[in-house]
């Protein structure tokens, strides 16, 4: 009897050894070096990666074999810089009066899913109603389909700036929302905003340095908050973990912000020399998002598309990104990948890398900034932006050396988030 349970014990035992993945990969971008390998196996036990072999190595019987030896393959794609939560479309605006967060949930599932088969395994959220925190939970805990979400929850914003929830609103519902609203006003609200961030399960902090383009107010540009309410802030958000991100196109709204200590800017439309010197220095990041740019341009040409005041800034601000960009990027200044999804189609997010190479950089650095830059900025330099050993098994796969034809990137054929693939 002794021996029956042994054996049974050994036959179970080897019944549930998991199996692993083998990925026989063509071409394998190498981010940290920026070379690109032939001839290799990637390794994937569970959600990591386990080796990665010269050749096309096979495991034992029962593991699986995946044939990428006609494709190039390379880390999870990273956007900086993404609205989970929505889409644009002609009746947005409308629908801040008539969509529940139940309706806003079930778009959000479409939205994850898109995101994610579209290549990019993990995203930072850079503000909405606050569904975008329940998403979060729900891709984590594997309830639905989408990338690992960094999220900012709700935005900061200061009264009546781009980002007040309430503007454009008639009389009776603007009221006077407050830090958990969002909305500041002084350095002791903006401690109070962050610590409610906290609270509600944020991972960051989004802060509404300038006016914005498709907020209902008049500027797009002007400072929107004190230096004092920026230091308490990042302060704050120091003491919780967190790094602060800014929207910002106005340069005196950017310069506040970065000495104030912001970790990224995002858009940095009209930024200064003198700027992108400052952010050099304080080893800032610009999160260009060119796609949005050229997105709002086009949409403010049609007709009824954005409410009449919209319309000024879009015309103005939008076609100024990529030149900016250009700029910044011969200066030195750091760049992190971000597309602003949301302003525009989400899956179409790899549209940025055509815009980032076609403004002068190189396709191999626009594609470590998707990766290990990114990787390093959320502070995940450990665990993302590598195929590596002992990295999250996040790979995917295109048909085309990126390197060399950048508009592959726009056709992702093979997904892989922590071991698990869903896209083949």
């Amino acid at each position: 009897m002794k021996f029956f349970y042994t054996l049974l014990f050994v036959l179970i035992s080897t019944t549930l050894v998991a199996q692993d993945t083998y990925l026989h990969c063509g071409k394998l971008i190498d981010t940290k070096t920026g070379k690109t390998l032939t001839e290799r196996t990637v390794v994937v036990s569970g959600n990591r990666i386990t080796k990665v072999e010269i050749g096309y190595t096979e495991g034992e019987s029962g593991d699986v074999i995946i044939d990428l030896k006609d494709k190039t393959v390379m880390p999870g794609l990273i956007d900086m810089h993404v609205h989970m939560e929505s889409e644009s479309n002609p009746k947005a605006y409308l629908e801040r009066y008539t969509n529940n967060n139940a309706d806003v949930a079930y778009n959000s599932v479409g939205f994850a899913k898109a995101t994610l088969m579209a290549g990019f395994t993990t995203v930072r959220d850079l503000g909405g109603s606050g569904v975008n925190i329940s998403l979060k939970k729900a891709i984590a805990q594997e309830k639905i389909i989408g990338p690992r979400i960094f999220t900012a929850g709700k935005i900061i914003s200061s009264t009546g700036g781009h980002g007040d929830p309430t503007n454009g609103s008639k009389k009776s519902i603007i009221g006077d929302p407050g830090p958990k609203d969002g909305v500041i006003n002084g350095e002791e609200d903006a401690k109070k905003a962050v610590r409610q961030r906290y609270k509600n399960g944020a991972d960051l902090i989004k802060i509404t340095a300038t006016g914005g383009v498709l907020s209902v107010a008049k500027s797009g540009s002007n400072p929107q908050f004190t230096l004092e309410e920026i230091k308490a802030i990042c302060k704050t958000a120091k003491d919780y973990g967190f790094h602060v991100a800014a929207h910002a196109h106005g340069d005196e709204g950017m310069q506040r912000a970065v000495n104030g200590g912001v970790k990224t800017i995002e858009h940095g439309t009209l930024m200064s020399t003198k700027t992108m010197d400052l952010m050099k220095k304080k080893r800032a990041y610009l999160v260009p998002t060119i796609t949005a740019g050229k997105e709002v341009t086009e949409k403010a040409k049609i007709e009824g598309y954005y409410p009449e005041v919209i319309v000024p800034k879009a015309l103005e601000i939008g076609p100024q990104i990529q030149d900016t960009f250009k700029k910044a990027h011969k200066r030195g200044v750091r760049i992190a990948f971000g597309t602003d999804a949301g302003v525009f189609k989400h899956g179409q997010n790899a549209k940025e890398f055509g815009y980032m190479v076609e403004a002068g950089m190189r396709p191999i650095t626009a594609i470590q900034c998707a990766t290990i830059v990114n990787a390093k900025v959320l502070n995940m330099s450990k665990e993302l932006g590598q195929i590596a050993p002992d990295f999250l098994a996040d790979i995917v796969a295109v048909n085309d050396d990126p390197t060399e034809e950048i508009k592959t990137m726009e056709n992702v054929i093979f997904v892989m988030k922590e071991g698990k693939i869903y896209k083949q």
